[in-house]
């Protein structure tokens, strides 16, 4: 699959279920006391008042609870349907379209880069350059935050809510995912593994890694 076709892949499936997804996943990080905990550490480690991009970001949940912690926060998205749930639930939030591989921003511009379940419809061998990204528009000092599911075979998801899409959500180790990162120059601060929670509907445990670049 080209980078294309995984974008455009990505960019298809979100669009036709962002009010779906985001109905359904209204009330996540209230039900998640764990995931809060690593975000508010992250905004900790970030400091107040620092720039952060929320990249694949979704309805905006994850952009608006740093943003609520005290962070000058962005959102990034491939799917303009997310993003219109984005900004009608964030209306102070700057949301933008675009792709996280290709980022318009000058080197060394943030204090802090979130990926929050969004490298997982990245193929593995566009990880390098998508962690190159990452480093490149992240000040020294600067701190990235990485979530994802923990496993070895991706979870493929056909028609979800009666929708005619179809998409693969990829599960990755933490340590190859470290691995990956130490070689594009990040120094790994935390990796922080929770266990599945069926009445989520999960069926694997979930990591976050809290990297700096030096």
């Amino acid at each position: 699959m080209t980078t294309s076709d995984f974008l455009t892949a990505t960019r298809t499936f979100y669009d036709a279920i962002a009010e779906d997804y985001a109905e359904r996943y209204r009330d996540e990080l209230a039900e998640r006391p764990l995931e809060r905990a690593v975000l508010t550490a992250y905004a900790e480690l970030v400091g107040a008042g620092g720039r952060v991009a929320d990249l694949g970001c979704g309805p905006g949940r994850t952009t608006g609870f740093l943003a609520s912690r005290g962070l000058e926060m962005s959102g990034l998205d491939l799917s303009e349907s997310m993003l219109a749930i984005a900004r009608r639930e964030n209306p102070g939030i700057r949301f933008e379209q675009g792709s996280m591989l290709q980022l318009d921003l000058p080197d060394g511009q943030l204090a802090g880069v979130v990926s929050f379940y969004s490298s997982i419809h990245t193929p593995v061998d566009e990880l390098p350059a998508l962690f190159a990204e990452f480093h490149r528009v992240l000040a020294p000092g600067g701190h990235l935050l990485l979530g994802f599911q923990v496993g070895d075979e991706p979870r493929h998801f056909d028609r979800p809510w009666g929708h005619p899409v179809t998409l693969d959500f990829e599960r990755r180790r933490p340590e190859r995912m470290t691995e990956l990162l130490t070689a594009a120059s990040f120094t790994r601060l935390s990796c922080t593994v929770r266990e599945a929670v069926p009445a989520f509907g999960e069926s694997t445990p979930h990591a976050f890694l809290i990297l700096r670049k030096p």
